[in-house]
């Protein structure tokens, strides 16, 4: 058993942030008032990092790489029928599709709020670009729909980091924290060194930037 880097930092970063930012979106959201005005800068950051990780997951360290991440059909039935006794370096078919689904809702969820309307006191910055019936469905996906299945999905990952700990006792939350995993055999990797994190300095402020121009083009 030897330790091997498989999140790089730039990766573990992101995952932290991101958390951190939706449990923010959160907590303002159900405030509402003046503090949406966070919200919606929140809201902003979150798709800032989700276009940062959509480009790092073709450039970035070999576990976080969308060529690694085991969501094949196939490979998923493959685990659930006999998954593997010893621990898998990144994620495993369940969990890939667990973040990918999340990600994916996510993004879902930053681009209804921002052509949502509750004709009262908040409204998302592109609600003009749309149309009222277009805003209107935005909005109560938002409010009614999408809200809920995402805290759903965020409970089963949660719930699934401590099925893991309690019954199979692996701490997946380590790796995500030290960047290194506890593996048998040879597994490759992740590059992590300081012109790998430079590019993910890079990359992330033009994603910034793009999101940061696309906020300025709002009526």
């Amino acid at each position: 058993m030897t330790n091997v880097r498989i999140w790089d930092l730039p990766t573990r970063l992101f995952h932290w942030a991101l958390a951190l930012c939706v449990l923010a979106l959160v907590i303002t959201g159900n405030i509402g008032g003046e503090v949406m005005v966070w919200h919606f800068r929140l809201g902003f950051t979150v798709l800032s990092l989700l276009l940062f990780r959509l480009v790092w997951g073709f450039c970035g360290g070999h576990w976080s790489r969308w060529s690694h991440v085991p969501i094949h059909p196939k490979t998923v039935l493959a685990y659930l029928r006999s998954p593997p006794a010893s621990v898998q370096a990144g994620h495993n078919p369940l969990g890939s599709l667990s973040v990918l689904a999340l990600l994916l809702m996510l993004l879902f969820q930053v681009a209804s709020g921002l052509i949502s309307d509750d004709e009262i006191a908040t409204s998302g910055p592109f609600v003009p670009w749309v149309s009222s019936s277009l805003s209107a469905l935005a909005t109560h996906w938002h409010t009614s729909k999408g809200k809920p299945i995402l805290l759903l999905l965020i409970a089963l990952h949660l719930a699934a980091i401590w099925f893991y700990r309690r019954f199979k006792k692996q701490a997946l939350t380590q790796a995500m924290v030290r960047g290194d995993q506890l593996l048998s055999g040879s597994p490759t990797p992740s590059r992590d060194d300081a012109s790998s994190r430079l590019l993910a300095l890079l990359l992330f402020c033009m994603c910034a930037g793009l999101v940061f121009a696309l906020s300025q083009q709002a009526p």
